[in-house]
């Protein structure tokens, strides 16, 4: 069985209280879950379903696009 490594940026949503995750690579797919571990296996799921959909359409799966970046900016305040 051939892998597939897909970056996959999760964050804690305070308002709705669950963990969201967003796929960039794919659109931005994006699900969420109570915990991490569900957030991740909802988004497993969910790659499979766009790459089984993209590959039954005939459609080439987007390439890699460069990693986002997490930076730190100082400000001056008061």
């Amino acid at each position: 069985m051939a892998r597939r490594r897909v970056r996959v940026l999760l964050e804690w949503d305070p308002d709705d209280r669950v963990w969201v995750t967003y796929v960039p690579d794919l659109e931005w797919l994006s699900t969420y879950g109570e915990t991490k571990e569900q957030a991740l296996e909802q988004t497993r799921e969910a790659i499979l379903g766009y790459i089984e959909a993209a590959a039954k359409e005939g459609l080439s799966l987007p390439a890699p696009r460069p990693g986002p970046e997490v930076v730190e900016v100082e400000v001056a305040v008061g």
